[in-house]
């Protein structure tokens, strides 16, 4: 029956429950719906049991094709037994869920984990899944990829891998052991241990069927797929485990297994050859079948996690299970060749048995003893190796090697890269092995080097050329395949393999598993033992990407946790340190790597020395070998490289003081590889020839020499030229230098340099015992020559050679010793700096230098004979030392950081510099790090944080500078617990700090009170007391808490420590347990100084406040006396001073002596825990807010009325005698004396009183007798004011908000006095958001008249004519504004006249400025704008933004910040609550405005430095301002996203009108104050970056899409060119940025947005024109004007309707002579309108279909018009009456507000537009249409006529202009105005109208293009038209070149023929 009419879904019935699909069924299919009947399925299955199995069956047919997931469903949720067909249909179902169904994962879940399912299912799901892999014959890979992501999914892996068909099993294991879920050899173990045989049997079986050839059949199948294939660590894995239980299984298996393992080696690497010219016979087959087996070998006991580049995992330590028994006897088999060698000790693991015996005879240079070189052993301890200690783990080493520790299977090659899967063909093979040919080829033949492969390489692989990329891939897989053949290569072919292979990493040529690989294989041979080969190979690829390393700072720590890491190169050690923080050393270091292999090749090069001698190493190398503590061996078997060990050469010679002894010299060089000698008869000519060296033989002895010497011996010439020679003749130093020059080889030179070098280096790591003056004579000698041989000749001493401030620095800081060594040398060398015309003094190095050694010449116990040193140095080079200016580079705590030491060997042991005490004593520096330990028991320790280093605001504070040293072992093995640090420290801080603080003050304060009293009680002045008793105060508090709280720390900090670790490893182990012990109490001792000194900063910045309690009385008894103007001083001290004190120490009357302040001032320089500080001014934070006034030193305060008293007594002197006695002159007098007054008592009580009496009387003075004196009188005022607002006063901030008061509360008859008001605002002394509000309020709504006439008058002084006051804009007097509207919209009687005007003229000025909404959006922005100038913070704000900014921008760079930076975010909010900065809208505001201050300051900064360095590219500059403002923006974007709920989009817009207002308000205060400095870049960077983030394509954007537009726009207008033309270049880029035009323009509906971009487009012309009016067009207005061009054409293109709208009010403002600017705006024309061609001959206009449409006018053109003007129009336009309407046109029409305008252009653009479209309307309602007949005899061609006859040339030229400002497309008013002009041209009554009429269309035309349409067809019509005589007149004929003119633009418009025709035919009648 059909589901149609039957449907058993429509009828009650239990329903499956299909809820949970994704993809639920087709609802209205009836046929699908049927089977939603739970009953229905049921019985078919209860029918299916008796009998009716096959047609059941059947029916099921269809929903298993249409609806497969609703019958799942069904048969899971119905209750019945389970059927044969239940079973039956679910085993079919289930494959089509495990293939891609949208429901599949669902159906799956419900399956495996529904509630109810009975077992039985799981067990037919797997079933379901064995059976769909392995249907097929060919088990697809792909199915068994499914089955095992559905498993993982279900969880059920582990219940997968132990059912049945092994088969299928051991597949699905194979596969996830290489996607790492699960260790394989375990598990075939586990298997084989629970199973035996007959699954031993399946593990064979399936070997067979993945890898045919594995029973040494034929290769695989070429087209036997690569998914199908086994990779080789998978086949290695299992044959090991096979092999293992080979013994316990039947005959015949036993036998297959091992015929596999021996056919292994054949599988897994078909005989791969190395590539071309590795191996000089190419490789040997492997002797071993086992060595095959053995993938890359890694040390199973790396504690090295899986790598996780640049992320942080934490690294399991890997436990060593012990392996099961049966697998030891694996290697007791008779194939094993462990047998064939005694047992050995393994140097290098990395292949267990490589091909020893056969592959020794081969390589070249080594001996072929028993111990072959495949081990890479190098010949062992023969030549002085160490000998290899015993391996306590070697045995278990050799005995696995077939199993990897898991984390590190050997990767399969193939999913390295999945492009190298395909087999290259021959072709592409070979090419890639030409270039390995090439690569390790000998000079005679094609070479290649490294570089040049590695850019050939970056070629190949994004190359488009498919051959190319592929030789790369094939190129790079072989490189891979063959790493581990490494150890077999000779060392120099290892050594460029090595460079090859780190320059693949440090180009970035492969990416992430490829990445990691190689990142694993360097790791893998950094861990070889020291000195092994590999290690080597380690090293030299290390070497090539270290810069590389910042980008992978967890590496860095798996390379630093390398056991021998202290033996790296110092400058790999430097670059790994580094990098674990994501850093690069702050001095880059390019150490030299010498690698047996890189000597090796540097022997190849030198190819032309003595055969078995390597060329030396460049001398400089010897003392950057890699081996430090060892001796290396070379490929030489004679030589070793030892360390010049600094220990006494001379212990047997006394120090002979006459002769200088250069014993160390020849140590040394002993002891670094000899240079060739030449014989002893070519030695001995060679001394001949220094000997008798003279100026006058000099040439010839040049010439002697090249006779005599070979190139070859040159090296030891340069050798004997600065050891035996330059180091102990300073006398003939200029000789010798001379013969350098004559001798022109610039190689020997170079040689004589380095070897110079050398020598230094050598005297520099030099013991450096007390009395060696020998060598401190040769290393004044060797600094003289350098100076001679590099600065004298204009040549620098670089960086990397010697570092000559480091130097001074590192000597400084080791002590007087070191000194006396390199002070004599480097003055030495910096005299002949003299000589040069570079380096002579003023040059920045020289005088960097020269500030350094000022600066040591300050030091108190610096020896005099050092002292004297620099003052000679000084004198030679003509410097007063006294003008030097010593820095602060010897206390630099940063600089020691990065030192690199040069003044001894690299220690191994050598400590980190940042733990060298500066022990400036005269001990024997030998040990300079020694002491560091011993001492935290002794003294206290070196301090190590300045004050003003630690923030103390918040807990956090500490966070930044707590220090975790990573190379506890605790640490390195559970990264994880550097969590545990912080918490630990901030709770013990949190702790002490109370308890600390409180008793350090108590104690502190009772001494200090009473010292202070007695030291100050016959001082007057209270602030020196104050301040003396603020430093004590602070030391002793420091000295207090120090001692109290710091052995209580560190107890703490360790127990918190212990207790969070023990609580994180839940339970440890006794060994955990000891490390946890040794970590505790490390972290505990590095950090208990940072604690410590954050409890002594809280307690310090507590203790000035109570100080100052404790004082008040003294302060107000010191200040009391003075106000009575007398001195202050205690009777009953003086008594007992005078009496009972000897002279010596008696206190005087009046100020402290200086000796006794110095104590105090010691005092503050040196607080107890913290560095010595250099500045005596006090620290930010430290004087406590409430003193302000007082805190400033007296004399500035007195100094500033001083000043201010002077000023006043000269303009009271210039008075003339006439006016003493006039009332403003008595007003002066008093006004002096209060000054005086104000300055005897300097307190803020007679400050005010002055300020008010300042104010008042501005106020007061209305009009004086005599101008003159007025301004005199209120220049005065200011005067006073002006000094009382000095910073050094009382600031800004305090004047500014009393002086508003005043204005505020003065009596009403001052208060209303315009001109006064003014001028407080004018000179900023006005608080104008208060004013603002004061005034609002005082107009009652417009009830109080005065005060709203005042209101009005101040508006239009400050904003109407806007040439008074610049800073001021609308913002300012919002308040204001509003009620002004509001009370001229009532227009109650009250209100006075000229109100509703003045609101027109601001309106029309600030038309964009919609919505005054009180608390609207544009409130928000301009209360922002006005808060932006409020500076009255809460104290510490500041300090916490700074904080919180900074921690933004480093969340907002980091790695982890996740996308668009939503999780920096969301931790950031958390910190803002934190620190209670979200609490009040005002805290919000505060906050970002100190941001954007920030910001901006770090930008101003950042320009700065340019400036000073102008070589910093402008873009490094600019990224580093971007730096903080992205992330400031980013901050604002997303706050502004996420404030308020999703839905409110109120908030989020009030908040960003508020940031912006904020962003405006600082850039006008900024602009105001910088004037011609200020900088456009950080606001416009703000603006642009807000711009775009906020128009993001993001919903919760789009919605606020308009308003945000509105407040940028609302931004820009504030913004306009005529309020901040400092601003203008950025803000034309602003309002022309695509976005912005296109979402103001063409985005944002309704064109809502045109309105106000045209409003910014009239600002932009306003502020141009009056240049463009006056022509005044400098480069800066040029480039303004082109950029206007530009934007006007961009929108003539994409947006002409735009313009057509607005061309009327751009028209208004663009000046009349800017004939191209006007023309571009009237040739816009809609887009769908088809011009037609105004050329065309006989062009009919009137039959046009567009001629009588009216154009959209969207300028209110009639608002200019006063009222009675219009009323009178209207009425003359309707009736012609007034009739003096006409008469009276011309003068009202003159009445001009604008400077330098004689007549109201506005008007008369109103008036003729107006006119005509009053008249087109008029014509059209008498039904015709305009034309030249229809257009006269009107009252509307009236008053055009009157004024074509009536206006003068001026007048009538504007009149012209605003008539053709309307001849543009073809629409009514073109038409209309067409005729207009025609008919004017026509009836005109003198020639001077028509020459003035053509003079307005020509001047038009003749620029260049575009041109309006109307203006071409009026001009050919009045040319051509024989009606208007045109050619008849004589203007045209007046001089030739006119004539022309005319001619040429008439051939233009008409073509020559029919130009000339109209010429003569007028000409001849």
């Amino acid at each position: 029956m059909s589901p149609e009419v039957f449907c058993f879904a429509d009828y009650p019935c239990h329903t499956v429950a299909i809820d949970i699909l994704k993809a639920p069924p087709e609802d209205d299919n009836k046929e699908i719906a049927t089977w939603k009947s739970l009953d229905l399925v049921e019985s078919l299955l209860r029918l299916s049991e008796v009998g009716q199995y096959e047609p059941v069956k059947q029916l099921f047919s269809f929903p298993i094709k249409h609806c497969p997931d609703m019958l799942v469903l069904a048969l899971l949720q119905i209750s019945t037994s389970w059927h044969t067909l239940r079973h039956e249909l679910i085993s079919t179902l289930m494959p089509i869920f495990l293939g891609n169904h949208p429901n599949s994962a669902i159906i799956l879940h419900y399956a495996w984990h529904g509630q109810g399912q009975s077992p039985s299912i799981r067990q037919l799901i797997m079933h379901s899944m064995a059976e769909w892999y392995m249907r097929g014959e060919h088990y697809d890979q792909a199915k068994l990829s499914r089955i095992l992501d559905v498993a993982q999914d279900l969880k059920s892996l582990s219940m997968l891998l132990n059912a049945t068909p092994f088969a299928f099993v051991i597949d699905l294991a194979a596969l996830a052991s290489r996607r790492e879920y699960l260790k394989l050899d375990k598990w075939l173990t586990d298997k084989i241990r629970e199973h035996g045989e007959p699954f031993i049997l399946a593990c064979v079986t399936f070997l067979k069927r993945r890898c045919p050839s594995i029973m040494g059949g034929l290769a695989p199948d070429k087209d036997q797929p690569k998914s199908a294939q086994l990779p080789p660590e998978t086949l290695a894995t299992m044959l090991a485990c096979l092999q293992s239980c080979a013994g316990s299984v039947s005959q015949e298996l036993s036998e297959t297994i091992l015929t596999m393992v021996a056919n292994c080696s054949n599988v897994m690497n078909k005989a791969r050859q190395p590539p071309p010219g590795v191996m000089p016979k190419g490789r040997a087959p492997s002797t071993s079948s086992l060595d095959a087996i053995s993938p890359v070998q890694i040390d199973p006991l790396s504690a090295m996690g899986s790598l996780n580049l640049g992320g942080s995992t934490t690294s399991h330590t890997q436990n060593m299970q012990g392996f099961p028994s049966s697998l030891s006897s694996a290697f007791s088999n008779p194939q094993s060749p462990a047998k064939a060698f005694p047992p050995l000790t393994n140097p290098n693991p990395s292949t267990p048995f490589g091909g020893i015996g056969s592959l020794s005879s081969q390589l070249p240079g080594m001996d072929s003893g028993p111990l072959g070189s495949g081990i890479g052993s190098s010949i062992g301890s023969g030549l002085g190796m160490p000998a290899v200690t015993s391996d306590p783990f070697g045995t278990r080493k050799m005995s696995t090697p077939g199993l990897n520790p898991p984390t590190f299977q050997q990767t399969d090659l193939s999913q390295v890269w999945p492009e190298a899967n395909q087999h290259f063909s021959k072709e592409i093979d070979d090419e890639a092995n030409s270039y390995f040919q090439r690569i390790y080829n000998h000079p005679p033949h094609p070479t290649m080097s490294v570089d040049e492969v590695l850019e050939m390489l970056q070629r190949f692989k994004d190359s488009t050329i498919k051959r190319e990329r592929e030789v790369f891939n094939c190129m790079l897989r072989n490189l891979f395949e063959e790493y581990r053949f490494f150890p077999q290569y000779p060392d120099k072919e290892l050594h460029i393999t090595a460079c090859l292979f780190g320059g693949i990493i440090e180009k970035g040529l492969v990416t992430y598993m490829a990445l990691g690989l190689a990142l694993r294989y360097v790791l893998e041979a950094l861990r070889k033992p020291f000195g092994s080969k590999m290690y080597y190979f380690g090293i030299a690829a290390l070497d090539r990407f270290k810069n590389r390393l910042k980008d992978y700072p967890q590496y860095c720590q798996h390379l630093a946790s390398i056991g021998h890491f202290l033996q790296f190169p110092h400058h790999l050690q430097e670059y790994i340190e580094y990098g674990q923080q994501s850093r690069d050393p702050p001095v880059k270091l390019q150490g030299s790597i010498t690698t047996p292999g890189s000597l090796a090749l540097a022997q190849v090069q030198a190819q032309s020395q003595q055969p078995g001698v390597p060329k030396a190493p460049q001398p400089g190398q010897a003392s950057t070998l890699v081996t430090t503590t060892t001796a290396t061996t070379t490929v030489a078997k004679t030589t070793t490289i030892a360390r010049p060990t600094p220990s006494g050469f001379k212990k047997d010679v006394p120090p002979s003081i006459n002769t200088t002894n250069i014993d160390t010299l020849l140590v040394a060089t002993d002891q670094t590889e000899r240079i060739v000698e030449p014989p002893e008869n070519v030695q001995e000519k060679i001394a001949f020839i220094f000997n008798n060296l003279s100026q006058s033989n000099m040439t010839q002895k040049v010439e002697e020499l090249k006779e005599t010497v070979k190139e070859e011996f040159m090296p030891w010439v340069s050798q004997y030229l600065v050891m035996k020679r330059v180091s102990i003749e300073p006398n003939f130093h200029s000789l010798y230098s001379n013969f350098l020059d004559t001798l022109k080889n610039p190689d020997f030179g170079k040689m004589v340099l380095s070897e110079t070098y050398r020598n230094i280096r050598v005297l520099l790591t030099s013991d450096k015992a007390a009395a060696n003056f020998s060598d401190r004579s040769l290393l004044k000698n060797l600094g003289h020559w350098l100076g001679m041989i590099t600065l004298a000749k204009n040549k620098p001493i670089l960086y990397t050679d010697l570092e000559v401030k480091s130097l001074l620095l590192e000597a400084y800081v080791k002590g007087q010793q070191e000194l006396l060594y390199v002070v004599p040398f480097v003055a030495k060398v910096l005299e002949s700096s003299l000589r040069s015309v570079v380096f002579r003094p003023q040059n920045p190095w020289t005088m960097a230098i020269m500030n350094v050694l000022a600066e040591l010449h300050q030091e108190h116990d610096l020896k005099l004979n050092l002292k004297f040193e620099i003052e000679v140095l000084c004198k030679n080079l003509s410097l007063d030392i006294n003008d030097l200016k010593p820095g602060t580079l010897l206390k630099d705590k940063e600089k020691l950081k990065s030192l690199e030491e040069q003044l001894s060997a690299p220690k191994k042991e050598a400590k980190p510099p940042e733990e060298m005490l500066p022990i400036v004593t005269t001990v024997a520096p030998s040990t300079p790090a020694a002491t560091t330990t011993a001492c935290t028991t002794t003294g206290p320790p070196t301090p190590q944080f300045s004050y003003h280093d630690i923030n103390v605001y918040a807990l956090a504070g500490l966070a930044p500078h707590i220090n975790i040293n990573i190379n506890i072992p605790l640490l390195q093995a559970h990264p994880q617990l550097k969590q545990c640090v912080r918490q630990s420290v901030e709770r013990a801080v949190q702790e002490l700090v109370h308890p600390v603080v409180d008793r350090s003050i108590k104690i502190a304060m009772t001494t200090c009170e009473q010292i202070v009293r007695k030291d100050f009680a016959l001082d007057s002045e209270e602030s020196r007391m104050r301040v003396a008793a603020h430093h004590m105060m602070r030391n002793l508090t420091a000295g207090m808490a120090m001692i109290t709280c710091r052995e209580p720390l560190l107890m703490s900090i360790a127990t918190n420590l212990k207790n969070s670790f023990a609580a994180a490893l839940r339970a440890p182990t006794p060994q955990q347990r000891e490390m946890m012990e040794e970590a505790a109490a490390r972290i505990a001792q590095d950090n208990c100084e940072l604690a410590c000194c954050f409890i002594q900063k809280t307690a310090v910045e507590k203790a000035g406040p109570e100080m100052d309690k404790r004082l008040a009385t003294e302060f107000e008894l010191r200040k009391h006396a003075r106000q009575e103007g007398r001195r202050y001083c205690d009777p009953v001290v003086l008594t007992y001073q005078a009496e009972r004190m000897p002279e010596q120490i008696r206190l005087k009357v009046g100020g402290v002596d200086p000796k006794q302040l110095a104590v105090y001032e010691e005092f503050a320089r040196n607080v107890p825990g913290f560095l010595p500080s250099n500045d005596l001014s006090q620290p930010t934070g430290f004087l406590a807010q409430p003193m302000k006034q007082q805190a400033w030193a007296t004399d500035d305060v007195a100094q500033i009325y001083d000043k201010c008293m002077a000023d006043l007594e000269q303009h009271l002197h210039a008075i003339p005698p006439a006016l003493a006695l006039n009332p403003q002159t008595q007003a002066l007098r008093s006004l002096l004396e209060a000054v005086a007054l104000a300055r005897n008592s300097r307190d803020g009580i007679a400050a005010l009183g002055l300020l008010q009496k300042a104010v008042e009387g501005l106020l007061d003075a209305t009009s004086g007798a005599d101008a003159d004196l007025l301004l005199r009188y209120r220049e005065c005022h200011l005067l006073v004011l002006k000094a009382l607002q000095d910073g050094r006063a009382y600031g800004p901030q305090w004047c500014n908000k009393q002086i508003t008061r005043c204005l505020i509360e003065c009596r009403d008859e001052y208060k209303y006095n315009v001109e006064a008001v003014e001028l407080l605002i004018r000179n900023h002394l006005v608080n104008m958001q208060q004013y603002d509000l004061h005034l609002a309020q005082s107009m009652e709504n417009g009830l109080h008249y005065m005060a709203v006439a005042f209101a009005m008058q101040l508006v239009k002084l400050l904003l109407v004519d806007e040439r008074s006051v610049g800073h001021i804009t609308e913002a300012d007097l919002f308040h204001t504004i509003e009620t002004l509207m509001r009370t001229s919209a009532h227009s109650r009687a009250n209100a006075p006249e000229g109100l509703p005007q003045l609101m027109d003229v601001v309106r029309s000025n600030y038309e964009a400025m919609i919505d005054r909404a009180h608390g609207g959006p544009n409130f928000m922005m301009h209360s922002g704008i006005s808060q932006a100038s409020e500076y009255d913070d809460p104290p510490g704000l500041r300090e916490k933004a700074e904080y919180l900014l900074r921690e933004w921008v480093n969340l907002y760079h980091s790695a982890a910040a996740g996308r668009d930076s939503t999780k920096a975010f969301s931790a950031f909010v958390g910190q803002m609550h934190q620190q209670g900065i979200l609490k009040t809208d005002d805290l919000i505001t505060r906050f970002f405005r100190l941001c954007t201050e920030m910001c901006v300051e770090i930008s101003y900064r950042a320009q700065a430095e340019q400036q000073h360095n102008p070589a910093a590219s402008a873009a490094i500059i600019r990224a580093k301002c971007y730096h903080n403002l992205d992330a400031f923006v980013r901050l604002i974007a997303l706050l502004v996203k996420h404030s308020g709920e999703a839905t409110n989009t109120v908030t989020k817009i009030n908040l960003l009108n508020k940031v912006l207002g904020i962003v405006v308000g600082v850039l006008i205060q900024d602009h105001d104050v910088r004037q011609t400095e200020f900088q456009q870049l950080p606001y416009h960077r703000i603006f642009i970056m807000l711009l775009l983030e906020l128009n993001a394509p993001e919903h919760v954007l789009e919605t606020i899409n308009f308003q945000t537009l509105t407040a940028f726009c609302n931004t820009f207008h504030i913004l306009r060119p005529t309020k901040a033309p400092g601003f203008v270049y950025a803000w034309l880029e602003l309002i022309s940025h695509r976005i912005f035009i296109a979402r103001m323009l063409a985005h944002t509906p309704q064109q809502k947005g045109w309105p106000m971009y045209a409003q910014l487009l009239i600002d932009l012309f306003k502020y141009l024109a009056p240049f463009l009016r006056n022509v005044e067009l400098n480069k800066p207005m040029q480039i303004l004007y082109k950029g206007t061009l530009r934007v006007l054409l961009v929108l003539l293109h994409d947006f002409p309707e735009f313009l057509c709208d607005y061309h009327y009010g751009f028209c208004d403002v663009i000046p009349p002579n800017c004939i191209q600017l006007r023309n571009l705006i009237l040739s816009a024309f809609p887009r769908n309108m088809r011009l037609p061609d105004p050329f065309t001959p006989n062009l009919k206009v009137d039959m046009l279909s567009e001629i009588n449409i009216a154009p959209r006018i969207l300028t209110n053109f009639t608002g200019v018009m006063p009222s009675q003007f219009k009323k009178d129009l209207d009425s003359y336009l309707k009736t012609r009456s007034p009739v003096t309407f006409l008469s009276e046109l011309r003068s009202n029409l003159q009445v001009s507000n604008e400077p330098g305008n004689r007549y109201n252009i506005q008007l008369i653009n109103a008036l003729v537009l107006y006119v005509g479209t009053q008249a087109i309307a008029h014509i059209h309602n008498k039904g015709s249409t305009p034309s030249m007949s229809t257009i006269t005899h009107s009252a509307h061609m009236d008053i055009f006529q009157n004024l074509a006859v009536d206006l003068d040339t001026e007048g009538r030229y504007l009149f012209l202009n605003a008539i053709a400002n309307q001849l543009r497309y073809p629409n009514s008013h073109t038409h209309y105005f067409s005729c207009t002009m025609l008919y004017l041209f026509a009836e005109a009554n003198t020639e001077a109208i028509q020459e003035q009429i053509t003079r307005v269309l020509l001047e038009r035309l003749i620029v260049n293009r575009p041109h309006p349409w109307g203006l071409l067809i009026t001009f050919i019509e009045l040319i051509k038209n024989p009606a208007f005589k045109f050619w008849s007149h004589d203007f045209v004929h007046c001089a030739p070149e006119i004539e022309k003119l005319f001619q040429s633009v008439a051939q233009c418009c008409m073509g020559q023929k029919q130009a000339q025709q109209v010429m003569e035919g007028t000409g001849a009648s």
